[in-house]
């Protein structure tokens, strides 16, 4: 998902950073609102950066790995998330170079913004529908980190689109290659997410709508 220093030309870059600035200006405000919360953020970003640190080649110029953003999602909500993944993206772009400084607007878009998005409201709907409160974190954990690199396949294919396709082609190409190593890792990924936010639920009386039955699992 981080797509890498060098990998989009400097309009494109600029452009994703101006598409997250309102995000994050949003998310900065958002975070200032939950100061009594600080403890689950903190514990939301150390696991976003874990998880994302977790990295596997991919498509030239990015990689795959956990996304990390559903924990953060259901237990301090979306619009938090863009703040957490650009302290998290600027830690790893400078002292792992993983990432970089000029896409950094287009992966915290993707980290920050489509991934958690996708993520709440998969959730959401999935609770309306009537799916049980565990099926439906998983379902939401996995389809949005799968959202989380659908984005990342639309700005590459944006960027270099298929001499004979376009964009399109490009897109369908670059998410094949993603699947490849996306799919098990989303699967995953949800799975031990409903552990540990299980976890975070009976450690600390963390009343979370819809979630405070787990106490009792």
């Amino acid at each position: 998902m981080h797509i890498s220093e060098g990998s989009l030309p400097l309009t494109h870059a600029a452009a994703w950073t101006c598409a997250s600035a309102p995000f994050l200006a949003h998310s900065i405000s958002k975070l200032k609102t939950l100061r009594e919360s600080r403890y689950l953020l903190a514990a939301s970003a150390g696991y976003l950066f874990t998880l994302t640190a977790l990295k596997l080649p991919s498509v030239a110029g990015s990689s795959s790995h956990p996304t990390g953003v559903a924990l953060g999602t259901v237990l301090a909500g979306p619009a938090a998330m863009p703040a957490l993944s650009l302290i998290v993206l600027l830690f790893q772009a400078l002292l792992t170079a993983h990432g970089g400084l000029t896409t950094l607007g287009a992966n915290v878009f993707s980290l920050g913004v489509a991934g958690p998005w996708a993520t709440w409201l998969l959730w959401r709907l999935a609770a309306r529908c009537g799916l049980g409160d565990q099926p439906a974190i998983i379902l939401a954990t996995a389809l949005g980190s799968l959202a989380t690199y659908a984005c990342t396949s639309l700005q590459l294919a944006l960027a270099h689109p298929d001499p004979s396709g376009g964009v399109t082609a490009a897109f369908l190409k670059f998410a094949a290659v993603f699947s490849v190593t996306q799919l098990p890792v989303a699967t995953l990924e949800a799975a031990f997410t409903v552990v540990v936010l299980r976890m975070v639920v009976n450690a600390g009386g963390v009343r979370i709508a819809g979630l405070e039955a787990w106490a009792q699992l």
